[in-house]
């Protein structure tokens, strides 16, 4: 029995030796996202504002949604070192602006008899930067592609729209799908002898084509309040800044350090598990206040991903370096 991201999140955060949630920072953070929501500037069209992301309209949306977050992990660098980019972009949308960019160059990247069977150098000139700086662990997306790949050729006519269309508009059966599928959306540990799950990638899916089709038609889910935030190394930083976490001083020292963790060390588990609790403690909050609108895990991700991204330099002088992990979930 694995326990589900919403339930993982509550254990860890129940059973956490190295972060703590502040509930000031709770009640903090929950009245500047009520402010976001009633002021209009948090909701799903927010997605589509983004040139880089595909239209609802796009014929192929759903595969490339499938493809971007099949790789959509580990972008980062060391604060200060010369990282990896694609048409002046860096991270994520480093990787739509390289996807976007094979497209126009007639790659046929977003069909898994092609993608399938992809090779290192192919998929190396795909995702070729501006720097002299390669995106890490290319042989690990490499296979990643190869996996997914042959799972659709296999038992969903080569599309992930297929699988889409099976989970009858649920989130938790999607999610379901998606884990169950492919291997490298395996998002699981153990900790404390209990099988928890983050599903930083499979819930992002979810999310993606939620906020891609504005929650209506191939979008609309019936429970999209079943997904929780995307456990990452970027949203703990935000997280941080509004006073919402607090760490312990030997995590503080590992760090302030560039430690790289392992995925599945307890710091690690605790930072991605108390993220997924402290968002869900903010929903409920903010939930409580509101009236008309509500708001759910998705958004408030965004909100916190996006401010992250905005004051990226004020936080990285004024917070903690983010935890380091070299790993396909995230």
């Amino acid at each position: 029995m694995v326990l589900s991201p919403k339930e993982s999140g509550k254990f860890i955060a129940d059973n956490a030796t190295h972060v703590k949630i502040n509930h000031e920072g709770i009640r903090k953070l929950g009245d500047v996202l009520i402010e976001e929501i009633k002021s209009d500037n948090l909701k799903p069209d927010n997605f589509g504002q983004s040139f880089i992301h595909p239209k609802s309209t796009d014929k192929h949306a759903i595969d490339w949604l499938f493809v971007v977050d099949t790789l959509n992990f580990c972008f980062w660098q060391i604060e200060g070192e010369e990282g990896w980019k694609v048409e002046g972009y860096s991270g994520y949308y480093a990787l739509c602006a390289a996807i976007n960019r094979a497209i126009n160059e007639k790659v046929d990247i977003l069909n898994p008899n092609f993608y399938s069977a992809i090779t290192e150098s192919q998929l190396e000139t795909i995702l070729r930067s501006d720097t002299t700086v390669q995106i890490p662990l290319l042989a690990e997306r490499v296979k990643c592609l190869h996996d997914v790949g042959a799972v659709l050729i296999k038992n969903y006519k080569s599309t992930f729209e297929t699988i889409l269309r099976s989970a009858d508009n649920s989130a938790k059966t999607l999610l379901n799908l998606i884990v169950t599928n492919f291997k490298c959306f395996q998002d699981e540990h153990t900790f404390n002898n209990e099988k928890v799950s983050f599903y930083k990638r499979a819930q992002i899916l979810v999310g993606d084509i939620w906020a891609c089709f504005k929650g209506q038609g191939l979008g609309y889910f019936k429970d999209i309040d079943e997904i929780t935030m995307f456990a990452d190394y970027r949203v703990p930083q935000t997280l941080l800044w509004f006073g919402v976490f607090e760490y312990s001083k030997a995590l503080e020292t590992k760090l302030k350090g560039n430690t790289t963790f392992e995925n599945g060390d307890r710091e690690e588990m605790e930072i991605r598990g108390c993220s997924i609790h402290a968002v869900e403690l903010i929903k409920d909050y903010a939930n409580k206040k509101l009236e008309d609108k509500k708001i759910n895990s998705i958004l408030i991700d965004h909100f916190l991903w996006d401010f992250r991204r905005k004051h990226a330099e004020d936080i990285e002088e004024r917070v903690l370096p983010f935890h380091k992990v070299l790993c396909i979930y995230y």
